[in-house]
């Protein structure tokens, strides 16, 4: 058994030698797909493209960005307004920092009584056993 599949990974092996080592212009003289053109004729293209203006070059290296538009209002200022702002209540401040959760109702049931009745709702079959799951 082994011997066999020693023989089968070998014979798998060379034909993807064989395979690989097949002259790259077989496909193209089959009709399949045009040759790759030459890196030269790429960077031709890209000059023609650029002198043309058509390339975007905003992300590369030598290129500027451009600076951000500074704020005509001094900190205070700003300070000022979004304090007003918040006073008349008019900034949504549930994602804050300094915002306060609403804490959650607290029952006024025992442990104990919650138990008794889990049991009971257990014991009557009213608890689902799978919640989310598909019943069998």
């Amino acid at each position: 058994m082994k011997l066999k599949l020693t023989l089968l990974a070998l014979i798998a092996g060379a034909s993807m030698v064989a395979q690989a080592q097949t002259p790259a212009a077989a496909p193209a003289a089959s009709g399949a797909k045009a040759a790759a053109p030459t890196r030269a004729e790429v960077k031709a293209e890209a000059t023609a493209a650029n002198k043309a203006g058509t390339i975007d070059a905003s992300n590369t290296a030598g290129s500027t960005v451009a600076k951000p538009v500074k704020s005509d209002k001094s900190r205070a200022q700003v300070k000022s307004e979004a304090a007003a702002a918040n006073k008349a209540g008019t900034i949504d401040a549930s994602n804050t920092a300094g915002s306060t959760v609403a804490k959650p109702v607290k029952s006024d049931k025992t442990r104990a009584q919650v138990k008794d009745e889990a049991a009971a709702a257990n014991k009557a079959g009213t608890i689902d056993k799978n919640p989310g799951q598909p019943k069998n």
